[in-house]
């Protein structure tokens, strides 16, 4: 009996040995993956590989990320406190050639080159010129230096937008002013020449004395406004470079988006209102050196809404500009074919409220109103475009 159980228990397997090698095997076999140990960052790398490869700088990166709608609510789902947090790893993980460009901050940082700035007074010392040309003289050669001034001043305006802080930023594809954008910023340009002078010989004689006051001289040019503007496109120049310059320090400081945006607010209003004061100035400068009213009213609105339209382009916001200019352009038109239908037999109706704005301000009034609502429109959307992280980061497309 005691000799035969050694021998069965030597068969039997032990009570413990089938679920230890059960329990071994499962050990074997791989875990299953979760989706939740992926790497987010990783996938968000290859998602905007491009814009990865090509920064210069954690801060290209964290602007980029804000113009895909990438926020701080975003980046704390990959368990960062802001975007640029979460673009500094973006860029300390992407693999890049040491040989690239410089960083951004060594670009930001250079003085004003002589060479934009010559461009920049270009439009201005031309004016100048012309103006200068057609008040010493008469007849055909008068007629013929107009003309040619008014060729030269626009070649030198197209010659100052092509360099320096007005112009298209280098090393990005740039995106072309649309051609609707220069249309109505010729009409409005024209108008501040033309357009007091033509609503005052419509208003007093209509269709039928209109002729004869445009030969008989009477139809008035100010040429004192369109001489500060082409002036003012020096401070222009300036205060844009100022503000780019300070925008890119700030976001080289910021923390996020908030941040940021808050601390270049003020930035921007700031560097709006010194345009304007300059623009004030030019304007009594020239007003007082030709004789002529400064028109403050329709100068200064037209100004700022010419100044807030460029800086968007600049920034590749191209739509707001196009809708503001035109919508200035189509307010002039209208003020000045209401007024000349309103000489018709039964059409009087159509002329009361320019002939209501010409009692009560003048025909300055009209200009004033059509292009301080446009600017003021377009200052409030400046505001929100161009205190954003990515309107200060090189894009591939207008916005």
């Amino acid at each position: 009996m005691t000799a035969a159980r050694p021998g069965v228990d030597a068969q039997q397997p032990h009570p413990r040995t089938a679920p230890e090698t059960t329990s071994r095997a499962t050990d074997r076999k791989p875990a299953p993956t979760r989706r939740g140990a992926a790497d987010p960052v990783k996938a968000l790398m290859h998602r905007h590989r491009e814009l990865c490869e090509r920064a210069v700088d954690p801060l290209e990166i964290a602007a980029g990320l804000e113009a895909h709608g990438v926020t701080d609510r975003t980046a704390a789902r990959f368990r960062h406190r802001d975007v640029f947090s979460l673009a500094e790893e973006m860029y300390a993980r992407v693999s890049r050639d040491d040989t690239g460009a410089p960083p951004r901050d060594a670009v930001a940082v250079q003085p004003p080159r002589a060479g934009w700035a010559v461009l920049a007074l270009l439009p201005g010392v031309l004016c100048a010129a012309a103006v200068t040309g057609v008040r010493l003289t008469d007849g055909r050669l008068r007629l013929a230096l107009a003309v040619g001034g008014v060729l030269a001043v626009a070649l030198g305006v197209r010659m100052a937008f092509r360099r320096g802080p007005l112009s298209n930023p280098p090393g990005t594809h740039a995106w072309r002013t649309p051609p609707g954008t220069r249309l109505w910023t010729y009409w409005l340009l024209a108008y501040a020449l033309l357009g007091d002078g033509l609503l005052r010989a419509a208003d007093g004689g209509g269709p039928d004395g209109l002729p004869t006051g445009v030969a008989g001289g009477a139809w008035s040019t100010a040429t004192a406004p369109v001489l500060a503007l082409t002036l003012a496109c020096a401070p222009a120049a300036w205060c844009a470079h100022r503000f780019a310059v300070r925008a890119q320090r700030k976001l080289a400081t910021s923390r996020g988006l908030e941040d940021f945006a808050d601390s270049v607010r003020p930035l921007l209003l700031g560097t709006f209102a010194l345009f304007l004061c300059a623009l004030t100035a030019l304007l009594a400068l020239c007003g007082t050196a030709l004789g002529e009213p400064a028109a403050y009213g329709q100068a200064v609105t037209l100004g700022a809404l010419l100044l807030l339209a460029r800086l968007l382009t600049v920034h590749g916001f191209t739509r707001a500009p196009a809708l503001a200019l035109g919508a200035a352009a189509a307010t002039e038109g209208t003020a000045l074919a209401t007024d000349l239908i309103g000489r018709l037999p039964g059409c009087g109706f159509l002329a009361t409220p320019v002939e209501t704005v010409l009692g009560s301000w003048g025909p300055g009034g009209i200009p004033a109103l059509a292009c301080g609502a446009a600017a003021l429109a377009l200052l409030f959307h400046t505001t929100r475009t161009l205190t954003r992280a990515s309107a200060h980061a090189p894009a591939n497309e207008p916005r």
